[in-house]
């Protein structure tokens, strides 16, 4: 039996190539052992077969973007994000044709988190443009929000939550608020801040039942189940 090696070094001796090729190659999921996918260049063989994959690679992996479809209800904190974007919960919709790779679901950061009360879409991403955009441009970043409420809306009420409230002491911008049918409120509004839509349906005799967030800027959750997730597509802009 020959002394264990890492999968990176005996790579780069099998093929041959460099071993910072060999990482590249081993960390975009181009090389098996036994038959078996392994990501982790430091991964110890020994007499295992070491094979590369067909149209391989040795190129560092892109950084990602994925939008999620987050239940109600959901904390989403360092813990549960693991549990909850996986390769077992990506959508069978996804149109991106991207390859899974374990490296994905490595430090992500969560982009406008939703309220507690709230589900629908959110973003995490590994590419500090997406999260310079969707940080530096909140408050210019239109957001569509459906939401059910319950009560008797005021007289003049339906005109007040698209323009006229205030929040904190301040006036609202307007908004685009419509009913979508008879309990249904849909809100399209930039920069809103945690707790401003229940406050708005307060102001004018109105309680928040649910609240689901449809779409940030123009990239949309479309009808992608509540629990799965999708990778962000090269064409999508926020």
């Amino acid at each position: 039996m020959s002394e264990p090696i890492r999968l990176a070094k005996r790579l780069a001796a099998l093929i041959p190539c460099s071993r910072r090729e060999a990482e590249l190659y081993i960390a975009g999921g181009w090389v098996t052992v036994d038959g078996q996918v392994v990501e982790e260049p430091q991964f110890m063989v020994s007499e295992q077969k070491v094979e590369l994959l067909p149209d391989a690679t040795p190129v560092p992996i892109e950084p990602i973007t994925i939008l999620f479809h987050q239940p109600p209800d959901t904390d989403m904190n360092s813990d549960s994000i693991p549990r909850l974007i996986r390769a077992e919960t990506q959508t069978a919709e996804d149109p991106s044709e991207i390859r899974i790779l374990k490296q994905h679901f490595v430090r992500l950061t969560q982009c406008l988190p939703l309220e507690a009360n709230a589900s629908g879409l959110t973003v995490f991403t590994q590419d500090r443009r997406v999260s310079r955009k969707l940080t530096d441009d909140a408050a210019t970043i239109e957001q569509e929000y459906v939401v059910e409420v319950a009560g008797e809306l005021v007289e003049n009420g339906l005109k007040l939550l698209n323009h006229g409230l205030s929040f904190n002491g301040k006036p609202l911008p307007p908004a685009k608020v419509s009913w979508q049918n008879e309990t249904r409120l849909r809100f399209a509004l930039k920069g809103v801040r945690p707790g401003q839509i229940a406050h708005m349906c307060d102001s004018v005799g109105l309680r928040i039942v649910s609240m689901r967030r449809l779409r940030i800027g123009r990239v949309s959750m479309s009808r992608m189940p509540s629990g799965e997730w999708r990778y962000l597509m090269s064409h999508e802009r926020f």
